[in-house]
């Protein structure tokens, strides 16, 4: 059951949201799952883009759908004086702003962090864009898959052969990630020394900082990290192999008394340990493919579980390559609780993670996620609007 949000940790913080697609929804609804109130501003016709990604949750984005429960709704044209001369009423009641525009479009709209200091001292400005508000690239535009390119995590990522995406919109998550720790920060600052410091973050930025270890390597190693698919680049034996049953399971060699188990306990072949191509970690990343062959034979002779098994006897750390229907149906989550029923447009209920930090005493919440302009009418209600003002408003299309 979800906790009353006037109990939470964000209760009585006010987050007001120019947002799309998924690094600026990340971020606040995360927000929103600590009680914070985040209304979300839309586009009159058809809301944030995002909600037309696809249509797989019985008719809603599955993108929309997980960033966008406990959120208010409220449609305006900001192309418009009238639109934004509400979003500046809002602004005036908010402690935080969060907007993803488009390159140069909130200086443009007196939305950028020293115009809004200079009208609202107290409130708190987060900007998200592709490479940072400043520099040579600050008018570039930048989506996921274009960020994972130019970071280099794409080079890292894939066979041997062929480089490949990750699978999900890092770019975004991380600098959604970020985001959400600088709002945190820049509230705690403010509700201590009374200074609303702004926020800015970049996709860019926010990726750059993952690929840290690779960089490194890279800068002091001379060559890049190769791109060895479900392998470990810099540990072996590290990495997937394919069972007799067609399954893959993966394992993890982090230490020389795990390398002793490994190849004493499982592969039953006690010479590797001290054999010269593997007795070290930089000796078996040399001799990968040979050990690799050793490895795989040994895995080729038993099922999955029964290589998981014998591992776990070992004290390897493993694990079954799972799917996704593997892991909707994970013991884990089951076994701890993290799945709660959300609402969704249309009057269904459909299972959402609980957000993984737990905070002692506290329950998240995890409220409905709002249909495109669903709380317009309340929200311009709060501000002095009466019906036929909005009603007006609407003919005008600013809502």
């Amino acid at each position: 059951m979800t906790e009353h949000p006037e109990t939470l940790p964000l209760s009585g913080i006010t987050v007001v949201s120019v947002e799309q697609a998924v690094a600026a929804p990340f971020a606040t609804r995360q927000l929103a799952d600590l009680g914070a109130r985040v209304i979300k501003v839309e586009r009159p016709e058809g809301g944030d883009f995002a909600r037309r990604y696809d249509t797989t949750v019985h008719g809603e984005s599955s993108y929309f759908v997980w960033l966008n429960r406990s959120k208010e709704s409220l449609t305006l044209d900001l192309k418009s004086e009238r639109g934004r001369q509400i979003l500046e009423q809002l602004l005036a009641r908010a402690d935080v702003f969060v907007q993803n525009l488009a390159p140069g479009a909130a200086a443009r709209m007196g939305l950028g962090a020293e115009a809004l200091r200079e009208r609202f001292p107290s409130l708190i400005p987060c900007s998200i864009s592709g490479y940072g508000s400043t520099g040579p690239w600050a008018g570039r535009k930048a989506y996921d898959l274009l960020v994972q390119c130019q970071t280099g995590l794409v080079s890292l990522t894939g066979s041997p052969d062929e480089p490949a995406r990750v699978g999900i919109s890092i770019a975004d998550i991380a600098a959604g990630m970020y985001a959400y720790s600088g709002i945190l920060t820049a509230l705690l600052t403010r509700a201590t020394t009374g200074i609303a410091r702004s926020v800015e973050v970049s996709l860019f930025e926010a990726l750059a900082e993952w690929m840290g270890q690779p960089a490194y390597y890279t800068r002091f190693g001379g060559s890049q990290p190769p791109r060895v698919g479900t392998q470990h680049a810099t540990i072996a034996p590290y990495g997937a192999y394919p069972c007799a049953d067609g399954k893959e399971v993966l394992f993890s060699i982090q230490n020389e008394r795990e390398w002793t188990a490994l190849c004493e306990r499982f592969l039953e072949a006690d010479g590797l340990v001290a054999d010269p191509r593997f007795a070290t970690g930089s000796a078996r990343v040399a001799h990968r493919d040979e050990l690799n062959a050793i490895v795989a034979e040994r895995f080729a002779e038993s099922d999955s579980d029964e290589a998981m098994k014998a591992l776990d006897a070992a004290g390897i750390a493993n694990a079954g390559v799972n799917d996704i229907e593997d892991f909707l149906a994970h013991p884990v989550l089951s076994a701890r609780g993290r799945w709660r029923d959300v609402p969704i447009p249309g009057g269904v209920d459909v299972p959402a993670l609980v957000p993984p930090a737990d905070l002692a005493g506290v329950t998240p919440r995890m409220d409905a996620v709002p249909a495109v302009g669903e709380h317009t009418e309340p929200v311009l209600a709060e501000l002095g609007y009466g019906p036929a003002e909005i009603e007006a408003l609407r003919a005008d299309r600013v809502l």
